[in-house]
């Protein structure tokens, strides 16, 4: 019915349209290529003025559509989706969306942002040969670049943000002579840079961060124009790039840089912010950055930088933050940078500096530390007696360190062996699972990639001055406030980028510095995960007295599309959406418990503290922060108030989140709040009747009536077993969150084949087929 409505009233528009007379500001035959457009995009929201005004040239321009035309043609063509925008029906086809495109030949700007566009992008899109600004971020787009392109030869913006385009950037990327902007963030790239990239003479931005590109870099000096480098999160490496002395923001955060910093870089008199942090770096810092003419902010946290710092070393006054952590810097903080300024934030932890403000390591550790990472023959000339005895006592004590080692490691491995030969076999699998085992998790590596694949998207996380939040709270107006809790007070705020950010507040007594929080942040910082509401950054606010920590801000991610409880109870998420819900927050457990180190259990986990994003992905806003039972000064060790688990944590920690999902689980399948303890037995007890009950009438009856009718029988059957598996009052018997997993995706796999078989019913045979094996290679599985 809907659909006759949107094609009599497309029907009507074309009467109106051909009608017009030929003084129109649009040709007829383009204003039904955007009433098209409108159509193949199932007419969302933002496209919703189109339906009462046809004038597209005359509408007044806005940040969701704008038309732009020039004699009669369009040359501009702006859609922006919104959070609320529809999900595209499964008919859609880029490829006839982008035929229709080829319509508007005129068309110089398009740019088309967050409407769900899936698919490759079609050759086609060279039919357009008069683009020159391409926009397409923030949707599902797959594949590779396509050919086409290259023949778009007055391109001068490409823009493919956000998407899950991959494969090698192809050699005629260089082939632009116009190209002015190159933005490719949060991709799949991967491969080295194309050689020819150093053709772009025009290009002033290229932003290629959170990708898989590897190996060196092309000599990127001839790009005179280049102002911004953004390689933040990808393999590049060893060698620093060479670039020209212009550019003014150069991120190469989390890469494989190492040596030294080139001394050119002292000579960069743009550059405003530069961030090399977590590399491999090694040799002298510069100190001169500090002073460098248009210098902003400097971070080269990470690495293994030397170098004595000198209390008269000059800052730019322009200088906002600078983050020297965790290298192996000796001396004297520069008085530019220990002045406790309001409007600098300087961190320089992990040296060994003699400012003590912030945690340092003894001076040998420095000394010794840099004789390990540069013991080249030249070096060892230049150093002295003093340096050379103490690299010869070291390296002394390291071989009788490994001999021992290694006579110890000889009779401890003959010893092991003889216990397993004693010991009956593991069962190493018990289950197919897409997640992996805590042992594998653990590696440093693995690490590593999990939370750089969960931090996609996510800026990356730093220190926040008390000015950015009191402008971004309106100075913590009551419009502001969201709530307060028994750990601090809420605010939402807005930074000056646009976006959205929450920001918990805790008051602390005097007894507590910055020193004491150094390790809590660092984990803190490690919070950056797809299905978490991941942390943003902190920000101290100190006593006047004794520079104690008067309060701590804590700065999140903001998640404005409701609780879990409120979608469900909204009747916005159909059983498949439940289930991918339910499969987010057991991912999201699964990191916490496994991705970073040490894990954090006993999350206080609850329906209300699930959000659903704008794409209806699931969040968890609330996890264990040692900081914040340290503040509280006990240690929060329990599960929400209503569903308190007393069992041995030593033994089972992990398993207090699993009964607490299952909790998630009730309210999931039946759609009816579970609000303590007694209403969680009597529906699981509820739930043990329907499974044991003949026929699926009565396993239904549990089940919200809003998705009963929808969810196949099998599908339903494994949730509520593994729901019914995560209650067992008996922390041992309560499954793994890989178990979890498999089943909750297995429930899908039913799901998605009794949905798509048109002739499917309760009674048909998929109804009756139990869990796959773990060897069955038909199940399929995705990550994320």
């Amino acid at each position: 019915m809907a659909w006759r409505c949107h094609s009599s009233y497309l029907f009507l528009g074309f009467i109106v349209l051909i009608s017009v007379s030929s003084s129109s500001q649009l040709q007829s035959s383009q204003a039904w290529t955007l009433l098209s457009l409108q159509r193949l995009l199932n007419f969302p929201l933002v496209l919703t003025s189109w339906e009462i005004n046809t004038d597209f040239c005359g509408s007044e321009p806005n940040p969701s559509v704008t038309v732009v035309c020039y004699e009669e043609s369009i040359t501009q063509l702006h859609i922006n989706g919104n959070e609320n925008a529809s999900t595209l029906p499964r008919s859609f086809s880029i490829d006839s969306f982008f035929t229709t495109l080829t319509r508007l030949p005129t068309l110089k700007v398009l740019s088309l942002t967050s409407l769900g566009l899936r698919g490759s992008i079609p050759a086609k899109i060279s039919r357009l040969a008069s683009l020159e600004i391409v926009n397409m971020s923030s949707n599902l787009l797959v594949g590779v670049i396509p050919g086409g392109i290259s023949r778009l030869k007055n391109l001068q913006t490409l823009i493919l943000d956000h998407n899950l385009i991959g494969g090698r950037l192809p050699e005629w990327i260089g082939s632009f002579p116009l190209m002015e902007v190159l933005s490719l963030r949060n991709n799949t790239f991967n491969g080295p840079l194309p050689v020819s990239v150093s053709n772009l003479a025009s290009l002033r931005v290229l932003v290629l961060s959170f990708n898989k590109f590897s190996e060196s870099l092309p000599d990127l000096s001839g790009l005179v124009n280049l102002q911004v480098l953004d390689l933040e999160s990808n393999y590049f490496g060893p060698q620093f790039p060479s670039l020209s002395n212009k550019i003014v923001k150069l991120l190469m955060r989390n890469n494989n840089f190492t040596g030294g910093i080139p001394s050119e870089l002292s000579s960069y008199y743009l550059l405003q912010q530069v961030d090399i942090s977590s590399n491999k770096f090694v040799g002298p810092f510069i100190p001169s950055l500090l002073s460098l003419a248009s210098i902003k902010h400097i971070n080269i946290a990470g690495n293994r930088f030397t170098g004595i710092l000198s209390p008269n070393t000059s800052c730019n006054d322009e200088l906002e933050d600078v983050d020297l952590s965790y290298n192996l810097l000796t001396g004297s903080l520069p008085a530019c940078l220990s002045s406790k300024s309001k409007h600098r934030i300087v961190l320089y932890s992990g040296n060994c500096l003699t400012n003590k403000a912030q945690i340092q390591h003894p001076i040998s550790f420095c000394l010794n530390q840099a004789l390990a990472v540069d013991l080249s023959p030249r070096n060892l000339k230049k150093a002295s007696v003093h340096k050379a005895i103490v690299a010869i006592t070291v390296v002394g004590s390291i071989v009788v360190a490994l001999i021992v080692a290694f006579v110890s490691f000889y009779f401890l491995k003959r010893t092991n062996a003889r216990r397993v030969m004693k010991r009956p076999p593991r069962r190493v699998i018990e289950h197919a699972s897409n997640g992996y085992p805590s042992k594998f998790l653990a590696d440093a590596r693995y690490i590593s990639q999990t939370i750089k694949l969960g931090a996609l998207g996510i800026p990356s996380y730093r220190a926040f001055s008390l000015e950015e939040l009191e402008a971004a709270t309106n100075n913590f107006d009551t419009s502001s406030f969201m709530g307060k809790g028994s750990l601090g007070q809420m605010y939402r705020g807005q930074l000056k980028d646009g976006s959205l950010i929450a920001i918990r507040c805790l008051k602390l007594k005097k007894c507590h510095t910055s020193q004491n929080f150094n390790r809590h942040i660092e984990l803190i910082s490690k919070l950056r995960h797809r299905h978490l509401v991941s942390a943003l950054g902190h920000c101290f606010e100190y006593y006047l007295e004794d520079s104690s920590v008067s309060m701590l801000f804590l700065i999140f991610e903001y998640v404005s599309n409701g609780t879990l409880r409120s979608n469900i109870s909204g009747q916005k998420l159909s059983w498949t959406q439940r289930i991918a819900s339910a499969i987010g927050v057991a991912k999201g457990i699964q990191f916490l418990h496994a991705g970073i180190m040490p894990g954090l259990f006993a999350n206080d986990l609850k329906i209300t503290n699930v959000l659903l994003d704008q794409d209806l992905v699931t969040k968890i806003c609330s996890y264990n922060i040692p900081v914040l039972a340290e503040i509280k000064d006990k240690v929060i060790a329990k599960t929400s108030p209503a569903f308190t688990d007393h069992i041995d944590r030593t033994m089972h920690e992990e398993k207090i989140d699993i009964y607490d999902f299952g909790v998630i689980l009730l309210e999931i399948i039946s759609g009816r709040p579970v609000t303590s303890r007694s209403d969680a037995k009597l529906m699981k007890h509820q739930l043990q009747e329907s499974i044991t009950a003949d026929g699926s009438a009565r396993r239904r009856s549990v089940v919200d009536p809003v998705v009963r009718k929808t969810c196949c029988g099998e599908s339903l059957k494994t949730v509520i077993e593994i729901c019914i598996r995560c209650l067992s009052e008996e922390a041992a018997e309560r499954p793994s969150v890989e178990d979890v997993l498999w089943n909750l995706h297995f429930a899908t796999q039913v799901q998605d084949g009794w949905r798509g078989d048109s002739n499917s019913s309760e009674d048909s045979p998929l109804s009756s087929h139990t869990p796959l094996s773990p060897h069955t290679p038909a199940l399929r599985i995705s990550e994320g």
